[in-house]
C-alpha cells in the first residue's frame, strides 16, 4: 500500500515524531519542494539584462568590493 501525503509541520516537536516513525519503519519521510512548479533563477532571469549590462555591473560590484576592502 503506497499512499503519499503533503502534510505542512506547525511544531518543530511533530519532525521528531516523525523521524521516530521512519525510524520503525511505519513511514519514509521524503524531501520535497515548497513550490515543485517554481522554475530555476538562472531559467527565470535569463536575457533580463545583456552581456554590456552585466559586465558593468560586474565591474561596478568588484569596485564596490574593493572600496570596502580598504576602509
Amino acid at each position: 500500500m503506497e499512499n503519499t501525503l503533503i502534510i505542512q509541520l506547525t511544531n518543530q516537536k511533530a519532525a521528531r515524531l516523525l523521524h521516530e516513525l521512519e525510524e520503525l519503519h511505519l513511514i519514509k519521510v521524503l524531501k520535497a519542494s515548497n513550490d515543485p512548479d517554481k522554475p530555476k533563477l538562472s531559467k527565470k532571469y535569463k536575457g533580463f539584462i545583456t552581456k554590456e549590462e552585466g559586465q558593468q555591473l560586474n565591474d561596478h560590484i568588484n569596485q564596490v568590493r574593493s572600496e570596502w576592502n580598504s576602509i
